[in-house]
């Protein structure tokens, strides 16, 4: 097993390593070029002082957890990295994920950089820079090495990704949207679990869309994403060790390969036949219902129109409106357009489709998906216009709309449904990190993690 957040843990508690040491990796590794505009806040000391007092027997250790910038901390700006917010006042206490990692044993390292207001899968923030993604299950990938072009971190939770996949953070708390967690789990060679919204409370986090919104986390393997999650959660995942043979699989044919990247679909149909060749039993299915979505939200979605309502009084004061990332304000303004009737409709639509949904797909324990259609583009070929070359500017945002779009695709299907999902790495040493995705409807919580140690353990093993 890889040095995750479980066997650190272990080595503290049996003495065979301290929590200060580990800390003092962690922030060294925060400090280095690897983790350029990772970092919105550092919290060093503090973190020092955490690991130095945790008990070795509390189930965080006193390790270093990063925190998403739309998260509390108490006697911190939660910015979301935005240049609107940054005069805000400090949080009074710390968000309710927050302190239940605390309570832990979490050491907060520091507040990690993301998308403006969580607004897109891609990773790029014009005020603050991007960081560069990572490949934390192979880093000495050569495609990723410093002489070749930095690539995207994926969003919204960039630098929590990017604070995992670099060392300076055993686990990451971020945000899942539309796929924001699983994204950049995805591009950076690491897990992301996206639980039933329902379960972990959202309080004391800047909102995006608290229709779909989901308090989760990043963490180098499953069994760490089991811990996160039932300290996240407060809740004991219920263990199921059976093998792969005993589980009901399947793989949708439907919306999520369209367009896919060869390498990517290389990647996946490898992966599925060393579960086949594992005992997995996995079946193709159709899954119609999936062509529905587009309809349910042709009037525009859940996100702009929640977010729109949050924003729409900096909006109208031409001093904080001009201080938005362009991209971001103009899908925020997008939600202006929808009615009160539309947005009653849009409920409706939703209500009904996650019923068909659920009906279709519950003869499986779980399904299988690329988690991403694509590997990680280039930072350069997505990055924010810079008023140099207005034909440069257009045909970059005319890019990231493109790549914004194939990222968000697989994984807000999970979303809109309601349900719980994880992505592990599914990629070669030689090749750019990739993921798939083992997903359900609600409250299928403990199966996804159980099922997603299995496969784990198959595809680590060859």
């Amino acid at each position: 097993m890889q040095f995750d957040l479980s066997h650190a843990a272990l080595e503290i508690r049996e003495g065979r390593n301290s929590a200060s040491n580990l800390m003092q990796m962690s922030i060294a590794a925060a400090q280095s070029p690897l983790c350029a505009h990772v970092f919105s806040q550092t919290f060093f000391d503090k973190a020092r002082w955490a690991a130095a007092e945790t008990p070795a027997t509390a189930p965080l250790a006193g390790l270093a957890i990063s925190v998403k910038d739309l998260f509390d901390t108490q006697n911190s700006t939660s910015a979301a990295s935005s240049l609107v917010l940054q005069d805000a006042p400090v949080a009074q206490a710390d968000a309710a994920a927050v302190a239940r990692l605390i309570a832990a044993g979490a050491a907060i390292i520091g507040r990690t950089h993301m998308v403006e207001f969580a607004f897109s899968g891609v990773g790029v923030n014009p005020h603050f820079g991007t960081p560069a993604a990572l490949d934390a299950r192979h880093p000495a990938n050569p495609q990723l090495a410093p002489s070749r072009p930095a690539r995207i971190p994926g969003g919204s939770s960039s630098g929590a990704a990017v604070s995992v996949a670099s060392g300076a953070a055993w686990a990451a708390l971020g945000s899942d949207t539309g796929g924001s967690i699983r994204i950049p789990a995805a591009l950076n060679g690491l897990v992301g679990f996206k639980s039933t919204a329902r379960l972990v409370p959202t309080d004391g986090a800047v909102p995006l869309s608290p229709t779909l919104d989901t308090a989760c986390a990043l963490t180098r393997s499953v069994r760490d994403a089991v811990l996160i999650h039932e300290i996240l959660a407060d809740c004991k995942v219920a263990k199921d060790d059976r093998g792969l043979s005993q589980w009901r699989l399947a793989v949708p044919r439907a919306v999520f390969f369209d367009d896919i990247e060869p390498a990517v679909r290389t990647a996946f149909d490898r992966s599925i036949a060393q579960l086949q060749a594992a005992g997995a039993q996995i079946e193709w299915i159709d899954l119609p219902e999936l062509h529905e979505l587009d309809r349910v939200n042709v009037i525009g979605g859940f996100s702009p129109t929640e977010s729109y309502a949050w924003h729409r009084h900096f909006l109208q004061d031409p001093e904080k409106a001009a201080l938005y990332d362009p991209r971001v304000r103009s899908r925020i303004e997008r939600g202006a357009r929808m009615s009160a009737a539309d947005y009653l409709d849009l409920l409706a639509a939703r209500k009904n489709w996650i019923a068909q949904m659920q009906s279709a797909i519950a003869p499986y324990d779980a399904l299988l998906s690329p988690t991403t259609p694509i590997a990680a583009p280039t930072i350069a070929s997505v990055a924010p216009a810079d008023g140099k070359d207005i034909a440069a500017d257009a045909q970059r945002d005319k890019e990231f709309v493109r790549v914004n779009g194939l990222l968000l695709r697989n994984t807000s299907v999970v979303n809109m449904l309601d349900g719980c999902a994880l992505s592990l790495p599914c990629h070669n040493a030689d090749e750019l990190p990739m993921g798939l995705m083992v997903w359900h409807a609600a409250l299928h919580d403990d199966d996804v993690l159980n099922i997603s140690a299995g496969i784990e353990a198959v595809l680590n093993s060859n």
